[in-house]
């Protein structure tokens, strides 16, 4: 069953580290904006899907994120939420993938949740239902028998 959240109310995201992020709920809007980011789209065909995977996550990471903390200068003082602040913390490859699979992973797992297909009630899966009584073994061991015998063809008269 598919559970709705319908207070689509932004949340922290833990990232490691000392960082937490703010993050819009990942919705069809923000997947949409950040593949028309015209790093995503000014890609060249070609490009390695783990390529791809790092423009992508960093256009996402700009729509979604609204604010951080754990974030700061060499100096530590606090860095303000910035495209390339941004870029640059998720250059760092926990974060990255603390990102990824926390927060890019959840939209995909629930994609893959309503791909998914319940059990046939007929056929022979798992959850097929018996439209035919089984036969008896009496008639089971006749036609057993009778599958090492020829057809028999049509006479012509």
């Amino acid at each position: 069953m598919l559970r709705l959240n319908l207070a689509r109310e932004p949340s922290w995201l833990d990232l490691g580290r000392g960082v937490r992020v703010r993050l819009e709920p990942l919705t069809t809007a923000l997947m949409v904006a950040a593949r028309s980011d015209p790093a995503v789209r000014s890609l060249p065909k070609g490009t390695s899907d783990d390529e791809t995977a790092v423009v992508f996550g960093k256009a996402l990471a700009e729509c979604a994120i609204l604010e951080w903390e754990g974030v700061g200068d060499a100096d530590g003082k606090p860095f303000p939420v910035t495209p390339e602040a941004i870029a640059a913390l998720l250059d760092i490859w926990p974060i990255f993938e603390a990102f990824q699979m926390e927060y890019v992973a959840r939209g995909l797992e629930l994609d893959a949740e309503k791909n998914a297909s319940a059990p046939s009630p007929t056929g022979s899966g798992a959850g097929a239902i018996a439209t035919v009584p089984p036969a008896s073994p009496a008639r089971a061991a006749s036609l057993a028998k009778g599958r090492g015998k020829r057809a028999k063809t049509a006479r012509k008269s």
